[in-house]
């Protein structure tokens, strides 16, 4: 499927979890953002916190679906769609499942680390419960160039990435 063009609330939607992104970046995270979206408003967002509390677990998706599940008052994110700028990991894949996360939508892919499509397709195994609707692409280089240009400073500053 094409991902979405301008003017679809896709579009709209991964715009604002690029923003998220950025912030995150000029916080010294790994520009990542996350935004939870159920009946066209935002349930939560985040973008990474992994620095600022010293929390591996801490990506962003991960904090935006623990913010819409205290929220909604259920771990059960039915009717919700998941917008994240990087493709999830293998543990932002398994909580993405196990919330019942129904559609996600991504901009890059991870082929390093990507557990959408890329690594391995956890959200989409039919072994598990759930099976996710997936849609990627979507403001993809924009997020490709978020991630490299964060990546080329901090290995110029003598950071490990």
């Amino acid at each position: 499927m094409a991902p979405p063009t301008p003017g679809n609330p896709d579009f709209a939607w991964m715009a604002r979890a690029l923003e998220l992104a950025r912030a995150g970046g000029l916080r010294g995270e790994v520009p990542v953002g996350a935004v939870i979206v159920r009946d066209g408003s935002v349930l939560a967002e985040s973008h990474n916190r992994t620095v600022e509390r010293h929390d591996p677990t801490a990506h962003a998706e991960l904090v935006a679906i623990r913010a819409a599940a205290r929220r909604l008052g259920d771990w059960r994110l039915t009717d919700c769609t998941l917008y994240v700028t990087l493709e999830p990991c293998a543990q932002c894949a398994g909580a993405i499942v196990l919330a019942r996360i129904p559609r996600l939508v991504f901009g890059a892919r991870d082929p390093k680390a990507g557990m959408a499509g890329s690594l391995d397709n956890l959200v989409q195994d039919p072994r598990l419960n759930h099976r996710v609707e997936l849609m990627d692409g979507v403001l993809a280089d924009e997020s490709s160039r978020l991630l490299r240009r964060f990546f080329r400073a901090r290995r110029g500053k003598g950071g490990q990435p």
